[in-house]
């Protein structure tokens, strides 16, 4: 049976890396079908509208979308895109898993294989009450946390924990200081704790977080925490084991799942053809284990390591002088 997924190329090199992506999971016979939608800049300028409501029809209807990079418009009006479909689609838990990968300029060459599980939808992050007083001297902000928000993105970390056989969730936060949001958020995951009595729990204050990170980031496993500290720790997670080239997200809800590549749409090397397609590759490969294909992911994640190991036409930023389609067909090869 054809699983249909809905595909946005994005702005920049989001084309260039998504042919790229497709022509791997292609070689995989997979039996996936693609259903294109625009979405960002090239969808302003051919619909007028940087988010169509056929690009929202087409994710409601398939329920799974892989997504390059956007470009949302700076100092125009504009609300994010990412933020967009996150409140459209209830898309609640953001999973981003950092993962030290062979012959890449990090860190740490070895040790790090954590996740950040982030709530999407609520907190400082998404915007709420901005207001700038009339003589600019005030400028204020709503971070709002619910107990529904707060409990289902903890359950969602400890029940992935128990299904990918982790032994650790860190919840990170700074309720010794935001006693009523950080407050509500770990007393609430303290009370999920009590149902996985088989997975430590422990607490950490986000800016210790951020020290023990950069220090011994083999302590931890998976992460989970409000939206604003998620979104600051998973690039920091990033930047333990080579950058946003290698990060993959995931962002998930009850119906509809959009699985993507973290980093921007880099319009300086735009057609250039050197752009590395690894973040949205592991993207693809959450997204197939999103898709009960937890087998083929883990072939995807194997191959892409192999090349790595290989330095088989890698491209500039890791090393090599590979292009972006050099890079996913020896990668494919690899499967």
């Amino acid at each position: 049976m054809t699983q249909t997924i809905t595909v946005i190329r994005g702005d920049g090199i989001g084309p260039e890396i998504m042919d790229a992506t497709l022509h791997v999971l292609d070689q995989m016979n997979l039996g996936l079908g693609y259903e294109e939608a625009d979405a960002g800049m090239v969808a302003l300028e051919k619909h007028g509208d940087l988010l169509p409501q056929a690009t929202l029809d087409s994710i409601a209807r398939n329920g799974v979308a892989l997504k390059s990079p956007l470009t949302t418009p700076v100092g125009e009006g504009f609300t994010s895109i990412n933020v967009t479909l996150r409140k459209k689609f209830d898309l609640y838990a953001n999973v981003r898993p950092a993962k030290s990968f062979p012959n890449t300029k990090s860190r740490f060459a070895s040790g790090v294989d954590l996740i950040t599980i982030r709530e999407n939808t609520e907190g400082l992050y998404i915007g709420e009450g901005q207001t700038v007083s009339e003589d600019g001297e005030l400028a204020t902000s709503v971070s709002r946390v619910t107990r529904k928000g707060a409990e289902r993105i903890v359950r969602y970390a400890f029940e992935l924990a128990q299904k990918t056989g982790r032994k650790k969730v860190t919840v990170v936060h700074k309720a010794n200081i935001l006693k009523s949001t950080s407050g509500l958020f770990l007393k609430t995951a303290r009370e999920v704790a009590k149902d996985f009595p088989g997975i430590e729990c422990n607490e950490m204050i986000v800016d210790n977080t951020c020290m023990q990170l950069v220090m011994r980031p083999e302590q931890f496993d998976v992460i989970v925490t409000t939206n604003l500290f998620g979104d600051i720790l998973s690039d920091l997670c990033a930047g333990l084991v080579g950058g946003l080239g290698l990060a993959p997200g995931a962002n998930i809800g009850e119906k509809a799942a959009i699985f993507e590549a973290v980093h921007g749409s880099a319009p300086d090397i735009a057609g250039k053809g050197i752009a590395n397609p690894c973040a949205l590759l592991l993207g693809a490969a959450q997204m197939l284990d999103h898709l009960a294909m937890p087998e083929q992911a883990e072939r995807l994640r194997r191959a892409i390591v192999a090349t790595l190991e290989a330095k088989d036409n890698l491209t500039p930023d890791l090393g090599g002088t590979g292009s972006t389609m050099s890079f996913a067909k020896a990668i494919a090869s690899r499967l």
